[in-house]
């Protein structure tokens, strides 16, 4: 494969300089990749340094100069050196890569956009207001129908892919704000996923929204009223799909392979079960955007920047899941 691939370096007072280079320096042999780091090169350059890494890291200056390694600032001035963590001028800038990132994917310069993490509160605390980079990256492509899907394997290979049907939101408002658009949204882009892995098939499960999927209604009423009824529909226009299910055992059967992706109905139960079994190896992928849009799933990891403790098998497999993707857009296109 001869493409790019982004990879925005995030804040980088936390752990992203170190888990992207880490993850290049493991990952950048396999195939011919070429790739477009979006961050401060003064930062990406200490921490290239620090780890003592060997592949060739170069200043980027056009799409068709010879290398595979890049880095490339869009902002007009370098950070000043030794920020704190959590710095509000780290965060400013973290933003400014990510939207960097982005436009590049729109303008089709770069095949896949992979992102390190940053921190929420401290690019609010920076005075922008900010959600999520999922939901970020919906506003500046223009679309709203765009899902968290988060996927990895255990140690025996096993994989567990969720998409969720909301996502950064007060367990006591979920009842309220989770509507059938919502639950369709995330089981239509779970479905297409599966295709997009070139799976198979494309077996979706959906869990309940209560315990026990509700107990026929002892526990709550939405699966009976709400969810039933998408799961019908989707069912009715051809997708393989079964549900509302007690999550608490719908999770056992994804993990042993019994179905392909599994549509939560909220944040902590879909990636409560995700974490457990794939906590060093999850992927966050935003599904339903315009561009390709992976990334690590886990944090900046404060307390252990600069201190070459990082694990990088997050970020590597999130640069391996966008090459993937990248390849079976550029066959399905042709």
């Amino acid at each position: 494969m001869t493409g790019w691939i982004a990879i925005s370096l995030g804040d980088v007072t936390g752990i992203g300089p170190e888990v992207v280079l880490k993850a290049l320096a493991e990952e950048g042999e396999a195939d011919d990749t070429r790739y477009l780091l979006i961050g401060d090169g003064d930062y990406a350059a200490a921490a290239y340094e620090r780890l003592g890494l060997q592949f060739p890291l170069q200043p980027f200056s056009e799409f068709g100069a010879g290398g595979r390694f890049f880095v490339h600032n869009p902002l007009r001035q370098p950070l000043p050196p030794s920020l704190e963590p959590g710095s509000p001028a780290a965060a400013r800038a973290a933003i400014a890569w990510l939207t960097d990132g982005a436009q590049r994917c729109l303008a089709q310069e770069v095949d896949a956009l992979v992102t390190a993490p940053l921190s929420k509160v401290a690019v609010v605390r920076s005075g922008q207001p900010f959600i999520g980079q999922t939901e970020f990256l919906s506003e500046l492509a223009g679309t709203k129908r765009t899902a968290m899907m988060l996927l990895g394997q255990d140690d025996r290979g096993r994989w567990l892919r969720v998409a969720l049907a909301t996502t950064h939101l007060p367990l006591k408002l979920v009842a309220a704000q989770l509507d059938a658009d919502k639950i369709a949204l995330a089981i239509e882009l779970a479905s297409q996923a599966c295709q997009d892995l070139d799976l198979p098939r494309r077996r979706v499960a959906v869990c309940g929204l209560n315990p026990h999927a509700g107990e026929g209604g002892e526990f709550g009423d939405e699966e009976i009223t709400l969810i039933r009824p998408v799961v019908e529909a989707a069912r009715q226009k051809g997708l393989d799909i079964v549900g509302p299910l007690p999550a608490d055992t719908l999770f056992y059967y994804a993990s042993r392979g019994d179905y392909d992706a599994v549509v939560a109905m909220y944040h902590d139960q879909g990636l409560a079960p995700l974490k457990m079994v794939a906590f060093e190896t999850g992927i966050n992928w935003t599904l339903g955007l315009p561009f390709i849009r992976t990334s690590p799933d886990h944090g900046t990891a404060y307390d252990i920047a600069g201190r070459n403790k990082a694990n990088p098998s997050s970020m590597r497999a999130a640069i391996r899941l966008a090459k993937q993707l990248a390849r079976h857009r550029a066959k399905t296109s042709q």
